[in-house]
């Protein structure tokens, strides 16, 4: 279930000048020269919905296009040309320069200033703790280390150092343990409210955020960081914690600027509705060998609505040049000609992700509970989120259903069988945590090389690229590190 977005006229204006300076691949807002550590003045009381505006930029924008593309739901479009470095594997570093100029000037700086403020209430600090550990992660998740300790101080550190992905990931749990007693505070004279376009200020439910967000964070570092991994999760575990049961969302409207980010930038006013991304065969073949109903509520089925999926091999967009192949649905802000895709949701964290992540803890035997129902839980709030109805049929009948988990031996045949779920879970929604999930555990097992790749056989991304404004702007700019190399966690 998404909470619907609730916009005041500073939310929607604010949102609006994100939109429209997110145009990753479009239209350029950043100056190279601009140190992105160095925040311009923001009026305080925007500070909250600006940190959550601009980290649903970069999630549902800047971060979602390669990552459905890594992930292979989504592939270049053979008619089209903006998004086809993704598929070669060799983006430009300047592609990244507004996804960093988002989380760092925009998105960690104002959630910094709310914690420093001495008139934020205790609510509303816990709430901005919990968005700088989601941004942090975010940020090392995608480019391994980064800028922590000496970064959003720039009357100070001007070259912030680049911290290692293990101090930030330490930082991550201690934003979040922070977080806790002050969301657990007495209720301010003047609550968040609708400032909080996520939960408008529901406590309880950015706690929820907050555990979940903290499991997955020690999931994240199962292979780099084991015994941590389990004692971290075992010691959240003891203290009977609340997890997510609703998606942890922003929802757009149709005017005003306010459209879903990825649709906002696919129907550009001045470059009109271009059809970027389509079906890659890689999820439709899954989606297909299982008989899953949801196929047809992540793409459009083409054409004029026949029972017929168009897809094409990863990649492999110069070798059809005239085909048409069916584009992502509305129902993920995907198709560019839809006005419905300006209304779709962008998912920070999603009710599914929330019980798949309980499912592996449980199955890796760091956690209590019954990873059966934990499993089928997580399958049943996808269809809920997708509208596809009960999906007993699916979890019993599917050859990726619950045969492929009671079928396990061991407990990588367990995590396999949760991953690959909370992999067709994830589609269309989170692109980039699909990807980052099949770097951390290389499930699901059925990736192609893409036929597009210009980088050696073999080689696939593993991080993104540090952008080209910390070239030109930080002395302590750690140098280049090539796409194929894997973060800490993903070694």
């Amino acid at each position: 279930m998404t909470r619907k977005y609730r916009s005041n006229l500073k939310q929607a204006l604010f949102i609006g000048l994100v939109a429209a300076a997110g145009f990753s691949g479009c239209k350029k807002y950043l100056n190279v020269n601009q140190n992105p550590n160095n925040p311009s003045s923001v009026d305080p009381t925007l500070l909250l919905p600006t940190t959550e505006a601009a980290l649903s930029q970069v999630v549902g924008n800047s971060f979602q296009v390669p990552g459905n593309m890594w992930a292979q739901y989504w592939t270049q479009s053979p008619v089209a040309s903006q998004y086809k470095a993704f598929d070669q594997y060799s983006p430009p570093a300047t592609t990244f320069d507004n996804p960093w100029l988002n989380l760092y000037s925009v998105a960690l700086v104002n959630a910094d200033l709310i914690i420093k403020n001495t008139t934020s209430s205790e609510n509303l600090k816990g709430i901005a703790y919990v968005m700088k550990a989601y941004g942090f992660q975010l940020a090392t998740d995608a480019f391994g280390s980064v800028p922590l300790s000496q970064a959003l101080q720039p009357t100070v550190n001007v070259n912030p150092k680049y911290d290692a992905q293990q101090v930030v990931y330490d930082s991550i749990f201690v934003y979040i343990n922070k977080a806790l007693p002050l969301l657990n505070a007495p209720a301010p004279v003047t609550p968040v409210g609708s400032q909080d376009m996520i939960f408008q200020g529901n406590t309880a439910q950015w706690i929820a955020f907050a555990n979940t967000l903290e499991l997955r964070a020690y999931l994240r570092l199962f292979k780099a960081d084991p015994a941590g991994a389990q004692a971290g999760i075992k010691a959240l575990y003891a203290t009977n914690p609340t997890f997510l049961t609703q998606d942890a969302t922003i929802t757009y409207t149709g005017t005003g600027g306010n459209e879903n980010p990825f649709y906002n930038e696919a129907s550009s006013p001045t470059l009109g509705k271009v059809q970027n991304v389509v079906a890659s065969s890689t999820i439709v073949n899954a989606f297909t060998r299982n008989n899953d109903p949801r196929l047809a509520e992540f793409f459009v089925l083409y054409p004029n609505n026949t029972d017929s999926l168009e897809s094409i091999p990863q990649g492999s967009f110069l070798s059809y040049n005239q085909k048409i192949v069916s584009p992502p649905s509305p129902l993920v802000g995907g198709r560019a000609i839809d006005p419905n895709s300006a209304t779709a949701p962008v998912k920070l964290l999603s009710a599914a992700e929330s019980y798949f992540l309980q499912a592996e803890a449980v199955a890796r035997g760091w956690a209590t509970g019954n990873v059966i129902a934990l499993y089928e839980t997580g399958i049943t709030a996808s269809f809920t989120a997708t509208g596809v109805g009960d999906p007993t049929t699916y979890i019993n009948t599917a050859p990726d259903g619950l045969q492929a988990l009671t079928a396990a031996v061991t407990v990588n045949d367990m995590v396999k069988a949760i991953i690959t779920q909370k992999y067709y879970a994830m589609c269309g929604f989170q692109g980039f945590e699909a990807w980052t999930e099949w770097r951390r555990t290389g499930y699901p097992t059925f990736f192609v090389p893409s036929a597009g790749s210009v980088i050696a056989p073999g080689q696939v991304p593993l991080r993104m690229l540090y952008p080209n404004s910390e070239l030109t702007s930080n002395a302590n700019y750690p140098g280049t590190v090539p796409i194929y190399t894997p973060v800490w966690w993903g070694m």
